[in-house]
């Protein structure tokens, strides 16, 4: 580029970007002598004394200007130093020395600058204002080249670089914010320091190092969202820059290299922006965002390729290379959704704008450029001026404050007395805008969000099932118990008083009455949902308003009257719809007067005339409130049209409630509005009730789960017992024959036999010679001693689905029981010996919750609600149920 263009610098960037960006160059000067005007003023106005003992203050500010006109060092760093330095030194300067044209003033001094873009182009002004504009400008430009300088391969030099753009951004801002509007006011000026270039410079300095901070962001792998977020909002840094660029003042003041290098910056950013954003979609599998995405971000790219005449070709290579990823990306996303998703593509005018992260702001000056602590020139302020100063200050401040509540208390009186007519809610509904009040709106959205009436029977189709579940349950705890006992009376009958172990029917007393306890729960809970059923029966012509979708077509309407003798309802509408336009206006007016109460107060400084005033400081502050006159007028102007106007509406809208039946209609309205109120609060009172039941049905499928855990593992050791009482049994029995033939064989039949005959032993008492030695013969053929319990069988619970599972799985509510871990049988070589003693425990510990020899043991009932009435096992009480 030329010398009065931007430098450029690039290094290796990401793979979708590159690194080429701008620096700027310093506006250049013309020598001027600063220490021989000043310090006759010194000699002039206080003494020839005070100057000799300024003497080196003059000739430090006389160095300073120096160094600036001659770039004696020029290392970026050094210059940013000076340029810090003088500006400071300026603003001691220009609180002490008045510079104008005036006669009385110091009006030998002119200062001369040239635009940094328009080398051409120079303006001189005989102030301070273009000075300090300028010397701004160049600490900008310094800090955008100390950020092209860092290496920009690195981490940490992307990291520096960024800091470095963002005080640019900052030096930017503060030059359009104190000095632009100052500078811009003189006999001439250049367009580098206006307000229009400098809101531009910072924008792109802001762009440059939040693109640090996006390349960063890749560097350390962070995940397509957050990087989507930092580059978009990268491209809206470059595409306000690129707003102004292309307008005037900017349009015909920069290269077209300029423009283009922006445009570019801009398109591709966003562009990385919508491929980064379509990688997030597609791990959600959003394809049809996705591919929209895409497409915008290849639109971007195709339409700024247009406009890229003089722009670098790294950046081109970029851009073709993000092209070529996005298309590929568009490519396998669009026949992804063909062959899988087959999902509509939306527009990408309808998409919602990209989420935007800003990671830097332009660094406050204030701080940097404060000259409150420097010493240079302290003898030369008069106390009685800062004094001045002071109260000056006050005055505007209470002048602002009473017309900015005056402005405040008129806004507020309009919103009461609008709302105390009904406007304009009642011209919006007369049009068919109805809306609801903004708690109840919120109310019905949260009730239409979580399903509305409509979706009531689905959640009660939950209850039966969950109801169905739980009995089941119960009735295969109970067959259980039911067939131990049945094969204990079975064993008990065949052997008699041989057959010493308890009955079942004293072990399992405490396991069966929780079964019955349980089984009257579910009863009375049946009860309830009954109710329940009932209830949504009964109210549902009341919440069928809340499944109106938009809520706002079940309010009443506003209605022309059928008949009317003079047709005049239009002209009466249109009337009061004048007026509140009317009213509008006024509201703007106050809004803009109150920010030009804002601006000139901060316009307002009068410290170089108290400084050189020879007069009264009260004449001085006469002259200068005065400023403040017009615009009280116009408040005053204001307060008082509102007035007027509001009496005007009343009156239309008095006549307009007349002709349209205004009061009707609001109190049918109102009824409207409770109608929807009592429909959310059954509808919130019902659904409660439901959760209450959904909620004790699954507790109680816990607890019904773990007690089938006990019974299964007491059936299990009482088989074992079982198998270890029929060997002993027939092992004593086959003792006793034997005994009885050898008695008779010695003794000759002396005594009588205590069995019967060997020919008279039931043949189940004997075992088999095909069985091993260890194995009791059984009585009969019977089903195994312990099998897992049957999962129901329940139509569309297949293995069985969520939500309500099998004992032997957890509930879709993810609190699993925990059932007792089953007593593994145990092998026939350890059977007890034949004096075992079969009314106690088949092991230490097992008499535990099966007995009930010393009353109820802990642990042995379940938790609340079985072993305590429930709110949902009695609806009179809690919640479950409400009348």
């Amino acid at each position: 580029m030329s010398t009065s263009s931007p430098t450029t610098g690039s290094s290796a960037g990401s793979p979708a970007t590159t690194n080429i960006m701008l620096a700027i160059f310093e506006k250049k000067t013309s020598s001027i002598d600063l220490y021989r005007p000043l310090r006759n003023f010194i000699s002039l106005t206080y003494s020839e004394r005070e100057a000799i003992n300024l003497e080196d203050d003059l000739l430090t500010l006389k160095q300073l200007r120096s160094d600036i006109e001659r770039v004696t060092d020029p290392t970026p760093s050094t210059r940013r130093d000076l340029f810090i330095n003088y500006f400071k030194a300026l603003c001691l300067v220009e609180t002490r020395f008045p510079i104008s044209p005036d006669k009385d003033h110091i009006n030998t001094l002119t200062f001369l600058w040239y635009d940094a873009f328009k080398t051409k182009q120079k303006a001189s002004q005989q102030n301070i204002h273009l000075e300090k504009a300028a010397v701004l400008f160049n600490l900008g430009a310094v800090y955008s080249q100390i950020g092209l300088s860092f290496d920009r391969t690195t981490v940490e030099g992307r990291r520096q670089a960024s800091h470095a753009f963002i005080t640019a951004a900052g030096a930017f801002a503060y030059l359009r914010d104190n000095a632009s509007t100052k500078a811009s006011m003189g006999s001439s000026t250049t367009v580098d320091v206006g307000l229009e270039c400098a809101g531009m410079l910072e924008r792109l300095m802001l762009a440059q190092a939040q693109e640090c901070v996006f390349e960063n962001t890749i560097a350390k792998g962070s995940t397509p969202g957050v990087c989507a977020k930092i580059s978009r909002q990268a491209g809206l840094y470059y595409e306000e820059a690129l707003a102004a660029l292309i307008v005037a003042p900017l349009k015909d003041h920069f290269d077209k290299g300029w423009i283009s290098h922006v445009q570019l910056k801009a398109a591709l950013f966003y562009a990385e922006a919508c491929y980064r954003y379509s990688l997030e979609l597609h791990e959600k599998e959003e394809i049809a965002e996705e591919i929209a995405r895409l497409k915008s971000g290849i639109s971007a790219l195709t339409e700024a390729k247009k406009s890229s005449r003089g722009a670098a070709a790294q950046l081109l290579d970029a851009m073709t290379k993000l092209e070529a990823n996005l298309n590929r990306n568009l490519e396998r996303a669009m026949k992804e959704n063909d062959r899988v998703y087959l999902m509509r593509v939306p527009s990408p005018s309808s998409l919602p704008p990209l989420p935007a992260f800003s990671m830097v702001k332009p660094m406050s000056m204030n701080e940097v450029l404060d000259a409150s602590k420097e010493k240079m020139f302290a003898s030369l302020v008069p106390d009685s001026s800062a004094k001045a100063l002071s109260r000056y200050t006050e005055m505007v401040d209470n002048v602002i404050r009473t017309q900015a509540e005056r402005l405040q208390q008129g806004s507020e009186l309009t919103r009461v007395r609008l709302k105390e007519m009904d406007l304009p809610d009642s011209i919006l509904a007369l049009e068919g805008n109805m809306t609801l009040p903004t708690d109840l709106k919120e109310d019905v959205e949260a009730v239409q969000i979580s399903g509305g009436p409509a979706g009531l029977e689905a959640e009660l189709q939950q209850l039966r099932d969950l109801k169905r579940v739980n009995q089941e349950l119960l009735v295969q705890t109970e067959e259980l118990l039911q067939k131990e006992a049945t094969e204990d009376a079975q064993f008990r009958s065949q052997f008699g008083t041989r057959w010493t172990r308890p009955q079942s029917s004293t072990l399992t007393k405490n396991l069966l009455d929780r079964l019955n306890r349980f089984a009257g729960n579910l009863k009375q809970a049946a009860e309830s949902d009954a109710r329940i059923e009932r209830s949504v029966r009964d109210n549902a012509a009341l919440m069928s308003i809340l499944d109106r979708r938009p809520i706002e077509s079940a309010l009443p309407t506003l209605a022309k009257p059928i008949m009317s003798l003079d047709a005049t309802e239009d002209a009466i509408v249109g009337g009061l719809k004048q007026s509140l336009r009317q009213l509008e206006t006024l509201g703007a007016q106050r809004a803009g007067l109150e920010d030009m109460l804002k601006e000139m107060k901060r316009k307002d400084d009068i410290l170089t005339k108290l400084m050189t005033i020879t007069g009264s400081y009260e004449d001085l502050f006469r002259k200068e409130i005065s400023k403040y006159d017009r615009i009280c007028e116009d408040i005053a102007h204001n307060i008082e049209a509102q007035e007027q106007l509001l009496y005007q509406i009343q009156a239309q809208n008095e006549e307009f409630s007349a002709i349209f039946n205004l009061e009707d209609y609001k109190a049918s309205r109102e009824k409207c509005y409770k109608q929807i109120q009592a429909a959310i609060a059954k509808y919130r009172e019902i659904k409660e009730n439901i959760n209450e039941g959904l909620k004790f049905y699954v507790t109680l499928q816990d607890a019904i789960t773990n007690v089938k855990q006990q019974c299964s593992d007491f059936v299990m050791t009482r088989n074992i017992q079982c198998r270890e009482m029929i060997d002993d049994v027939q092992r004593h029995m086959a003792g006793l024959s034997f005994q009885d033939r050898k008695t008779s064989v010695s003794y000759d039949g002396s005594y009588p036999s205590v069995g019967p005959p060997p020919h008279q032993i039931p043949r189940s008492t004997a075992p088999p010679q095909t069985e091993p030695p260890n194995t009791p013969p059984m009585p009969h053929p019977q089903s195994p001693y312990y099998r897992p319990p049957e999962q129901p069988t329940m139509p569309g619970y297949g293995h069985p689905p969520p939500p309500y599972g099998t004992p032997q799985q957890s509930h879709p509510y993810h609190a699993p029981p925990a059932p007792a871990a089953p007593y593994p049988p145990q092998h026939p070589q350890q059977q007890p010996p034949p004096s075992h003693d079969y009314g106690q425990p088949a092991y230490p510990g097992w008499r535990g919750p099966y007995y009930n020899a010393h009353g109820q043991q802990p642990g042995s009932q379940p938790r609340p609600p079985y072993t305590i009435p429930s709110p949902y096992t009695y609806p009179n009480q809690g919640g479950y149920y409400k009348q």
